[in-house]
Formats: structure tokens, sequence, C-alpha cells
């Protein structure tokens, strides 16, 4: 027969990691809506920005700009890991860094050598606890990035790239597609590419002031500023999403733990209680 007092403690410490992953699941609910209008809200202007980048630079034909270009040279490449700072949010990091280690592993299979700047407590320790180098490491961004706080990144892997420090440059994040879909993504930050709607356009005619150059100068740096901070701004709202699907499965869980203890506690209750009347009974026969 279970131990009626061991149920009790075990009932009493599930109702209270109950409250714990509700109240969890709350706050992620929460701090999903303001990064899910941060994402809806930047995601046209990031894609807008790409395809006018690959519209001007096939309108100007015979342009030519350092950011455009691939580079054979014997310079590593650098993989920006996008991770969070936090657990309990699923599988999420776990499918982030399932995708930078294939992009690593394929480029070391092919002898190029790759820096690794990864951002997010989780990313790091993993990468540490496997006796990976990092060039650069940082969680200061956190699960608000704010784009005075992403610039800076970029900034120093545009300069490392004109510079010929670096041969290219992808970023491992997770894209937020919708509530209901999010997939680990790797793409080509540097050189910059142009997007996907802009090469199958027809091809458009620009009139250009001040000159193709002076303006690609501008644009193609801003282009692959914002479209790491869009980056970081999918990472921010699939990890909220990641952790309000992993909060409602634990509390769900603990109800039903509760559940069967209650049960149990009640079997263990009413034999009890037969056992006593069992008792009275006999000793009652005994004194008939």
């Amino acid at each position: 027969m279970a131990n009626r007092r061991v149920l009790v403690k075990r009932r009493k410490a599930t109702q209270n990691i109950r409250k714990i992953t509700r109240t969890m699941q709350l706050v992620a609910t929460a701090r999903f809506q303001a990064a899910f209008n941060r994402a809806v809200a930047a995601r046209p202007y990031t894609e807008k920005l790409s395809e006018l980048a690959g519209d001007l630079a096939r309108a100007g034909a015979q342009l030519e700009h350092p950011l455009l270009e691939a580079r054979d040279s014997g310079a590593p490449e650098a993989l920006v890991v996008i991770t969070s700072n936090r657990g309990l949010a699923g599988s999420y990091n776990a499918n982030v860094l399932r995708a930078a280690q294939a992009l690593l592993q394929a480029r070391r299979a092919a002898g190029k050598p790759v820096e690794l700047h990864v951002f997010g407590a989780k990313g790091i320790a993993y990468f540490k606890f496997h006796r990976q180098a990092l060039a650069s490491q940082s969680t200061e961004i956190g699960d608000r990035p704010r784009f005075d706080r992403v610039e800076p990144v970029a900034q120093r892997l545009i300069d490392a790239f004109l510079a010929g420090r670096l041969s290219a440059v992808h970023v491992a994040y997770m894209r937020f597609h919708s509530v209901g879909q999010q997939r680990p993504e790797v793409f080509q930050l540097l050189p910059l590419v142009p997007a996907a709607k802009a090469v199958a356009a027809k091809p458009v005619e620009y009139e250009f002031m001040p000159e193709p150059q002076a303006i690609l100068d501008e644009l193609l740096p801003a282009t692959a500023r914002v479209r790491l901070f869009q980056s970081f701004i999918d990472g921010a709202v699939s990890e909220q999403v990641a952790r309000m699907v992993a909060m409602k499965a634990a509390t769900e869980a603990a109800e039903d733990m509760i559940k069967a203890l209650s049960r149990q506690y009640n079997r263990a209750r009413q034999s009890h209680i037969t056992m006593e009347l069992l008792d009275i009974v006999g000793g009652a026969n005994a004194l008939a």
C-alpha cells in the first residue's frame, strides 16, 4: 500500500512545479507578442531592401562592388550562430546548433577554416564543451535585440570581409515562418546574394542620382546590417514560441501527474479506512 504522506508530498511538489511552468508559459506568451510584432514589422523592409539591392546591381550592368564579389582567398569563413541565453525552450537551441554543426563539418571536410562568432549563453556553452575555439562571443543582445547592438557586430564582419580577413560570412539561426512553424536555417550574409524575387524578376531600368556606385556603397552595407538584425529578431520570436510550447507541455504533464497522484492517494486512503473498519468489526466480533 502506498504511503499516503509520500503521495501528499509528491502531489504538493508537482502542484508547485505546475505553478512555475504555468507562470513561465504566460511570461513567454507576453514576450512572444512583443517579439512577433517586431519581426512582422521588420521583415517587409528587410526583403524589399534585398530586392532593391539586386535590382540595382542588375540594372547597373557593369557595376561591381566588393560586397557582391565571391572570394577564393585563403582567408577563413565566419559563421555567426544565434542561440538563446536561457533554456527551457524545447529543441530550439539544439536545432540551431545542429544546423551550425552541419555547415562546420562540410566546410572543414573541404579544408576550409571557419571562425565561430556565437551569440547566446547556450551556444557558447555548447561549443566550449566540444572544445571548439570561438573568435567572439556575446550574451548581451538577449531575447530583445536592438539595432544599435546588432549594427556594430554587422559592421565588424563587413570590415573584416572588405579587408580580406574573411572570405565569406554565414549565419545560423531559427527562421520564424509562423506561430506553428520555425525552421533552423543557415544563409550566406557575405558576399551578398540578391533576393530570389529580384533574380527572377524582369530587368528594371533606373535613372541613377547620384552615381550607381555611390548608391551601392550606401545600400549594400545597410542590406547586410538589416539582414543580420532580422536574423536576431527571428531568433527571439522563435525562442518565445518554443518556450511557450515547452512550458505548456510541462504544465499539462504536471496536471496529469497530479491527477494520477490524487487517484493513488484516494485509493490508499480508502484502503486505510477499510482496514480500520475491518479491525473494528473484528474487535466487536471478538467481544461478542
